[in-house]
């Protein structure tokens, strides 16, 4: 029996875990994109090393995980132009929603929030969606 669907669910429990700390502990949801946008734009440059902590802290647990669980096939595609192009449509796509999934899909939901559920579905559709038109229309991914 497959059980790559433990990965999900640690990550998903892990992100659950991250958000009502950082929410419990700065009062604020923990957006990934928030706290990016805000490095970025410089709105966040009074709480920049909290940030740049939680970024840190984002990339090094899975190299930190690795000997726990070995490799993980994360079945990324090798077309970079694919990559890049995916990357710019979460981006844009943030952008437009005002934030991201664990923004809003793991803080707005959990707190019921109609706007957090609203763009939870979308991005689930879109994502539906895109699956559709890549792999199985385009054969790109």
């Amino acid at each position: 029996m497959e059980q790559d669907w433990i990965f999900g669910l640690l990550g998903g429990l892990l992100i659950g875990t991250g958000g009502a700390i950082f929410l419990l502990a700065n009062g604020r949801i923990m957006g990934a994109s928030g706290i990016i946008g805000g490095l970025v734009d410089g709105s966040g440059h009074s709480d920049a090393a909290e940030r740049l902590v939680f970024l840190a802290g984002v990339a090094a647990l899975p190299v930190l995980l690795m000997p726990l669980f070995g490799s993980v096939d994360t079945h990324v595609t090798d077309n970079i132009p694919v990559l890049i192009a995916a990357g710019l449509l979460v981006g844009f796509g943030t952008r437009l929603a005002n934030g991201c999934t664990s923004g809003h899909g793991v803080c707005g939901m959990s707190r019921l929030s109609l706007r957090g559920i609203i763009a939870s579905v979308t991005y689930i559709l879109a994502g539906g969606i895109g699956v559709i038109i890549f792999r199985h229309l385009l054969g790109v991914i």
